[in-house]
């Protein structure tokens, strides 16, 4: 997989490993989350909504057997939600709202099978990467700890914001200048 921002996207160069040419490829799964070469979400999360909709099915056909809330409830957390937020924590940040709309459709839909409200897909990642962060903070062996750790406010003890600026009138292949700002 080649990934390249530039405009027009040139034809990349043939790679050839002990003799074979490796085969370029648009979108990828590694590790069970679909990748694609412009850095989008779109693939993974129409993966995402395939598996939830026959997931869905399986919920529903539990619900038309009158089994107890309790049980549709673990059933759903266990088996529907488990595979919708498979490494939420990667891509949930930089979903596009049509991306996200899909989830939450599915969840909403989920709801009403179960017969409640349930987190919608935003505040499962946001709270699941705040819980990221925080496990990160507190473990000094962990390699992005010291990262983090410098990004923290002598004053209050929060964590700085991150602001990215770029020279568009320069045109150098440097990735862009992060500048660190208090809130």
């Amino acid at each position: 997989m080649v990934v390249d921002f530039r405009r027009p996207r040139p034809h990349p160069e043939p790679v050839i490993i002990k003799g074979d040419c490796v085969e370029v490829v648009h979108t990828y799964k590694y590790l069970g989350v679909q990748l694609d070469d412009k850095l989008d979400w779109t693939a993974n999360t129409d993966a995402l909504c395939r598996k939830g909709q026959s997931r869905l099915y399986f919920l529903r056909r539990l619900a038309s057997f009158n089994i107890c809330k309790k049980l549709l409830q673990i059933f759903y957390q266990s088996v529907v939600a488990s595979a919708l937020l498979y490494a939420v924590v990667c891509w949930g940040g930089s979903l596009k709202k049509k991306d996200a709309a899909r989830l939450d459709k599915l969840v909403r839909k989920a709801g009403s099978v179960v017969g409640t409200e349930l987190d919608s897909l935003t505040s499962v990642a946001e709270r699941r990467t705040l819980n990221r962060l925080l496990s990160i903070i507190d473990n000094p062996s962990h390699p992005l700890h010291s990262a983090i750790s410098r990004q923290r406010s002598s004053f209050s003890d929060r964590l700085l914001s991150l602001s990215c600026s770029t020279d568009r009138l320069r045109r150098s292949k440097r990735p862009c200048v992060v500048q660190v700002t208090k809130e």
